[in-house]
């Protein structure tokens, strides 16, 4: 559904006589990935609405720019969704895991997952069930595609 959603948004297929179809556009861009990733990244996180997936009506408080921002910072080695949601909104993780889970869920539906569509984040869930724990780490594309106020308070990463 979102695909679509993605593909009509960004003018890259139009229905036909009950069919869909790509676009001149779209078949403009099949030989140029990087601007198409990049109109479709824009729209997947930028233009698509994606409350209808939420079990909540409320709305994430919040703008991409502090988003992108918090995660540059936080998932520079890894970071859960509730220390993200304490960092962004306030309070403990402890808490927000067993008491704020709408607004986790929430954070997730609307960014951590199109990041994660986006090939922007990698996300490794451990456990399963009350104990699942999913992690968030950036990926070679984060860094490739994204220019970030924070990026200048990135210390380099140890790998062994």
């Amino acid at each position: 559904m979102i695909l679509h959603e993605v593909l009509l948004s960004a003018k890259l297929a139009r229905h036909f006589k009950g069919t869909l179809r790509l676009t001149d556009l779209a078949r403009k861009l099949q030989s140029e990935p990087a601007r198409l990733w990049m109109l479709l990244t824009t729209h997947l996180l930028f233009v698509v609405d994606h409350s209808p997936y939420t079990r909540s009506d409320e709305p994430l408080f919040g703008n991409w720019d502090i988003f992108l921002n918090v995660i540059n910072i936080e998932a520079q080695v890894a970071v859960t969704e509730d220390r993200l949601c304490a960092v962004l909104y306030g309070g403990e993780e402890e808490e927000i895991r067993h008491r704020d889970f709408k607004l986790t869920a929430s954070l997730y539906v609307h960014v951590l997952r199109p990041l994660c569509w986006a090939g922007l984040l990698n996300e490794h869930r451990t456990d399963t069930g009350l104990n699942r724990r999913d992690f968030y780490t950036k990926t070679p594309l984060w860094t490739a595609a994204l220019r970030l106020e924070t990026d200048r308070h990135l210390q380099p990463v140890t790998r062994h």
